[in-house]
């Protein structure tokens, strides 16, 4: 297996993704450049909303599928926005829209009290009938920030501080983020259940 379709059409996720891959035997297609197009994430948890994005690039490009969901979880918001942190703002929301309701649902909680945390499942289907998926996860813990700090990242970085850190996750360089985050931590255990497979080559 060296060619897989990547069903996502974020762009700050393909940039991390593609990064964190960028070692590996494998050529990433972003399912946009085979004229892919999303499909609704109607999943109630993040393993079920990327299966369904796996499953549904898959059969369309009949070609193996990685995909992705994440989402923050805000302890003082019972875990809101969770698996619609894309969309905490309304269908079509940016993330500054996103960005500035969670500040607004946060303005009255004082700072020991925002915990939250990011959470991330991948996904690797070799068809879209796949009965074993491939499936890792991971999380990120920090706390909310009172306002935005930083340019880096993208979704909730600016406010997001993680645990041990002073700076925003859109504070930490790049290959900062690449060794810390939800993604990498999840996309490391799936990188060595590939590997232990023999589905992909070693590096």
């Amino acid at each position: 297996m060296t060619r897989v379709v990547l069903a996502s059409g974020n762009e700050g996720k393909l940039r991390e993704l593609a990064a964190l891959l960028a070692p590996l035997s494998l050529t990433l297609v972003p399912q946009g450049a085979l004229g892919i197009a999303a499909v609704p994430e109607t999943g109630t948890s993040f393993l079920a909303n990327a299966l369904l994005k796996a499953r549904h690039a898959a059969q369309c490009a009949a070609l193996p599928a990685l995909a992705d969901d994440s989402g923050l979880e805000v302890e003082a918001l019972g875990g809101r926005p969770g698996v619609r942190s894309a969309r905490f703002a309304g269908e079509g929301a940016s993330d500054g829209d996103n960005l500035r309701r969670l500040l607004e649902e946060l303005r009255e909680v004082p700072p020991p009290q925002r915990q939250a945390r990011y959470q991330c499942v991948i996904v690797l289907v070799r068809s879209a009938l796949d009965t074993q998926p491939l499936i890792a996860r991971g999380s990120w813990e920090g706390h909310i920030a009172s306002a935005p700090r930083g340019r880096g990242g993208f979704g909730y970085d600016p406010v997001f501080v993680p645990l041990g850190e002073r700076r925003s996750a859109a504070e930490l360089d790049t290959s900062e983020k690449n060794s810390l985050s939800h993604r990498a931590r999840a996309l490391r255990g799936l990188v060595a259940r590939l590997g232990s497979a023999s589905y992909i080559a070693a590096p």
